[in-house]
């Protein structure tokens, strides 16, 4: 059985070079080889089924197989379907479907699907990088099948559509489309299908790459799509208009379009008090903020101006760098790559020792630092507090992009001092306001403005006033559900 059967005619033109490969199977069940053979890929198959269902099946009812129908009619699995396409059979073996040829039927090919989900799989579905304090802990796994099936459960309605589609030259990757039928733009849907039916790429590793290769602008340093691995988070934008795309071995799901704002809104924001909830959302705008902008702000006063400063503050500064032989640059991009240095060595080692290292790491080069007299201490402080400020960031990518933007703002500030963050604070404004988001401006509502969406923006007003979905994604159904009513209150006196 182990050994390729070199009988197959037709059937050995079509698996040629399948046959290459050690993990693959050609064999026949009964000893007349021509009668029946059937190849599959081991490391695709559930082998159990098999040996338990499939070859039974076939070797208990050998009388009655002279057509295909007739091997459709007696094997026990939902997805047996029948081809003469070549092509088509070897794209559904790569997918984990066992082929069945019967010798008296040239030609044709019964393909049932016998996929191992399981294997190489996670069984844990905890999120890792998004971290809950208050709501569900679950989140999506490598798996599409499964990820499809956790939020059917979230949202079960016939109104949910899936598509799905195949991206990969090579991988042959399946993506899937999820979107809300009724509330959903068809235009939106409509321009996510095209996109990625116009995508040519050999291999698809993550749902990551699709947001690089489809977006508006590839060149941009912001995401312009929101990326997620929570459950919870995906089905609020699918509900709320947006439409959803999984991949096939990603644990992470993309939703579209996106606006800024989005990307530092937190779910527990839905969990908590409305002012509970804004006053968090509120603190993460000013953190970042201050992480973009507190080092250059050093740099240009410590530079050009430090009229700027009261004179109970000029005393403290001057003490902190007069060892310092550097310029206030200098001492800021090396504390800001060696915090950065740090980051990255605690993200790549395993956790507890990624945890030691960055404690001890930076403490130690820290003390160090100021005691050689290589950088103040007060510019320490700032340093430290920007990349804690950088870390209130619920998405990673977003937090990616407010490490590197500190960088220009800090080589300006030190070539113009104020000027300088000046036009590159009008620079960046103005590259926010042109990018979009699958034909959706990014910047809404801050720009274009709509009045409309500002009770979800900054701040989260109580759901008592906010039961309309994001009018900026232009949805079929604008009402999310129908606040209840203080005069309308029936309780129990």
């Amino acid at each position: 059985m182990d050994q390729p059967n070199d009988n197959g005619r037709g059937t050995d033109d079509l698996l040629a070079q399948a046959r290459k490969s050690t993990d693959f199977h050609l064999f026949s069940p009964f000893e007349d080889d021509d009668f029946i053979q059937i190849a599959f890929y081991r490391s695709l198959v559930s082998e159990e089924k098999v040996t338990h269902f499939l070859l039974p099946a076939i070797q208990q009812h050998r009388n009655r197989l002279h057509r295909p129908d007739d091997l459709r009619g007696i094997l026990p699995f939902a997805e047996v379907v029948q081809t003469t396409e070549d092509q088509e059979a070897m794209a559904k073996i790569m997918e984990g479907h066992v082929l069945i040829r019967l010798g008296s039927a040239e030609g044709a090919y019964i393909l049932v699907n016998l996929e191992n989900q399981q294997l190489g799989q996670r069984q844990s579905n905890n999120t890792e990088n998004e971290f809950s304090v208050v709501g569900p802990k679950t989140g999506f796994v490598e798996n599409l099948d499964t990820n499809l099936h956790l939020l059917r459960q979230k949202l079960p309605t016939p109104e949910l559509i899936m598509e799905t589609l195949t991206v990969g030259s090579h991988s042959k990757t399946k993506v899937a489309i999820a979107y809300l039928e009724g509330v959903t733009n068809p235009e939106i849907v409509r321009t996510m299908k095209q996109r990625l039916s116009d995508l040519d790429f050999e291999v698809l590793y993550d749902t990551s790459q699709l947001e690089e290769i489809i977006a508006d602008n590839s060149n941009s340093l912001f995401p312009l799509y929101l990326s997620s691995e929570r459950i919870d988070r995906i089905t609020y934008a699918i509900t709320s208009g947006q439409v959803a795309v999984f991949s096939n071995g990603s644990p992470y799901a993309m939703a579209a379009p996106a606006n800024l704002l989005g990307f530092f809104i937190s779910p527990e924001d839905y969990y908590l008090p409305w002012v509970l909830g804004s006053f968090f959302r509120f603190i993460r705008i000013l953190s970042v903020m201050f992480s973009i902008f507190a080092t250059p702000i050093y740099v240009a006063v410590m530079t050009f101006h430090y009229e700027v400063l009261p004179e109970s503050m000029l005393g403290p500064l001057i003490l902190s760098r007069i060892h310092v032989p550097f310029p206030p640059v200098v001492e800021v991009i090396f504390l800001e790559i060696t915090i950065d240095l740090l980051r990255e060595a605690g993200a790549r080692l395993p956790s507890k020792i990624g945890q030691t290292l960055g404690i001890v790491g930076g403490i130690v080069i820290g003390e160090a630092s100021v005691q050689a007299a290589l950088t103040s201490n007060i510019l320490l402080i700032i340093v430290a507090l920007s990349a804690l400020a950088s870390f209130t960031t619920p998405i990673f990518k977003m937090a990616n992009t407010i490490r590197l933007l500190r960088f220009p703002f800090i080589m300006l500030a030190a070539f113009w001092g104020g000027l300088g963050i000046t036009a590159g604070f009008l620079v960046l404004i103005g590259h926010l306001i042109r990018l979009k988001s699958l034909g959706m401006p990014y910047f809404v509502p801050l720009y274009p403005f709509r009045t409309g969406n500002l009770d979800d923006s900054i701040f989260r007003a109580s759901y008592q006033y906010s039961p309309h979905r994001s009018l900026f994604l232009r949805p079929l159904s604008a009402i999310r559900y129908r606040p209840r009513s203080r005069k309308e209150d029936d309780d129990a006196e």
